[in-house]
């Protein structure tokens, strides 16, 4: 089992409610480009590039961290103070064991660093690694996640690969351009269409957790039920730090709103696609946020809340802290540790002196005063309840991060209104794949789908019509 940074931090890339740059990264990462995607030419020899990371994740091993530290660029040096990277490099033996071995180096670009990724090998479970440097062969940041290979991804037996298509669409908003994927349903059409929103963190369009893929999923199961999709890399997985013009002032607007209603704009643009039923479905941090992101847009024609929080973001994580801590992922010990950072950090978060441009160090990275700042006045509940536009709230029965408490928030409010539709899945997790018994991080390891019948309540409420005694202004919350 790991550590609770761990399984918090890197397990549920996204599927946390954190901050970007928070939610996938390590807490040693906290300058790091995200890990995802490295290409295969780098400023340095590629040798030099894989010599230079396999001594850094060596020296780590054997406890030489001022040597690792020694090499770190500025924001590295600031974020991670002498001392820190070896304390939070000694949560991962207890949890993994001895470090084995390094295979399967590749070199190549993550945004403009020079990147190493490593599969490390630990006599209870690989890590995949991910080292970077900065143009001037300093550390810009190092990352930690499980190994995650990429072939593992097979279609759910509900998608029906001939009735669909895919084409690749670009979102460009405000100077960001971001690579996507609209999967359009076979005919003539006009078809209606739903975006994607992610959740906290630097993620692909697939949402990818593990082997998993939810919104690869989301999307080939409502395209064959005569639904397009649009999804789209969010903005911090390609850009990073420079996803606002001023890093220390990056907000949700900057992470995730503006995108999604551009996202909006293009697909109502799009040959085929219906342009009074385009949709917004938002998962986790872009359920939390999907109120938001539908006020005063007069293209979006409904949103949908999966796993959205009704709570403030740093208290959800508080809670995630204690639940992985009371099921044994870590040294008790440890667990009392991590909670007391967390809520140190929230009291930071919450105080009447907060500043824009104060560092707050939230779960072992750096984040800033204007993120928090700006959440301070939303209300997902209350700014729902404004909404005329019909609402379709999905929770999953096991989920930890986004416990069912919030979905009895969302039913005490919106519950009895004729515009909001509710359902919960007594089985699935947060990433609504279905299991048994205590979910927790380990399970977004093992290869699943999004449940079948997340996606017929899906299509049955963007298409009513087709659907008799469908979910829409039934609202079946039993």
């Amino acid at each position: 089992m790991k550590s609770i940074a761990f399984a918090i931090l890197v397990v549920a890339t996204g599927a946390c409610i954190a901050p970007s740059g928070v939610a996938a990264r390590m807490p040693m990462e906290a300058s790091a480009p995200p890990a995802q995607t490295v290409a295969q030419t780098t400023s340095q020899p590629p040798a030099q590039v894989e010599a230079n990371a396999r001594q850094v994740i060596q020296n780590m091993n054997t406890g030489n961290f001022a040597a690792v530290e020694s090499q770190f660029d500025a924001k590295m040096a600031a974020a991670l103070p002498a001392g820190k990277l070896g304390a939070q490099w000694a949560q991962i033996e207890p949890q993994f064991g001895k470090l084995q071995s390094i295979e399967n180096v590749t070199t190549g670009k993550v945004q403009t660093f020079d990147a190493a990724k490593l599969v490390l090998v630990f006599a209870q479970g690989q890590l995949d690694a991910t080292v970077a440097y900065d143009p001037d062969g300093k550390i810009a940041g190092i990352g930690l996640r499980p190994h995650q290979e990429e072939s593992q991804w097979q279609p759910p037996v509900y998608a029906k690969t001939a009735s669909f298509t895919e084409k690749s669409l670009t979102l460009e908003d405000q100077g960001y351009e971001l690579p996507g994927t609209l999967t359009v349903p076979n005919g003539p059409g006009p078809f209606p269409a739903i975006v994607l929103v992610q959740g906290s963190g630097p993620h692909d369009e697939d949402e990818s957790i593990g082997p998993n893929k939810p919104f690869k999923d989301i999307a080939w199961g409502l395209a064959s039920h005569g639904i397009a999709v649009y999804r789209y890399t969010k903005r911090t997985q390609k850009y990073g730090e420079k996803s606002a013009t001023d890093p220390h002032l990056l907000t949700v607007n900057d992470e995730t709103i503006n995108d999604a209603r551009a996202a909006v704009a293009l697909v109502a643009k799009q040959p085929g696609i219906n342009p009074e039923l385009v949709y917004v479905l938002g998962h986790s941090l872009g359920a939390y946020l999907a109120p938001r992101i539908a006020t005063g847009n007069a293209v979006i024609a409904g949103i949908v809340i999966m796993g959205g929080n009704t709570r403030p973001i740093e208290r959800v994580v508080v809670e995630q802290i204690h639940y992985l801590a009371n099921i044994g992922a870590m040294p008790s010990d440890e667990g009392e540790k991590q909670v007391a950072a967390a809520q140190e950090a929230v009291d930071q978060i919450e105080s009447k002196d907060l500043k824009p441009g104060d560092t707050v160090m939230f779960l072992g990275s750096t984040t800033y005063g204007a993120y928090w700042l700006d959440l301070r006045s939303y209300n997902p509940v209350k700014t729902a309840e404004k909404l005329k536009i019909p609402i379709l709230i999905l929770q999953g029965g096991r989920d930890y991060q986004v416990t069912p408490a919030n979905f009895s928030d969302w039913q005490s409010a919106l519950g009895n209104r004729s515009n909001v539709t509710m359902k919960i899945y007594p089985d699935a997790n947060h990433l609504f794949i279905s299991g048994s018994g205590q979910s927790n991080p380990k399970e977004y390891e093992q290869a699943g789908h999004v449940d079948h019948a997340a996606i017929e309540a899906i299509a049955a409420w963007v298409l009513p019509s087709e659907y008799p005694g469908s979910l829409r202004g039934n609202n079946p919350t039993k």
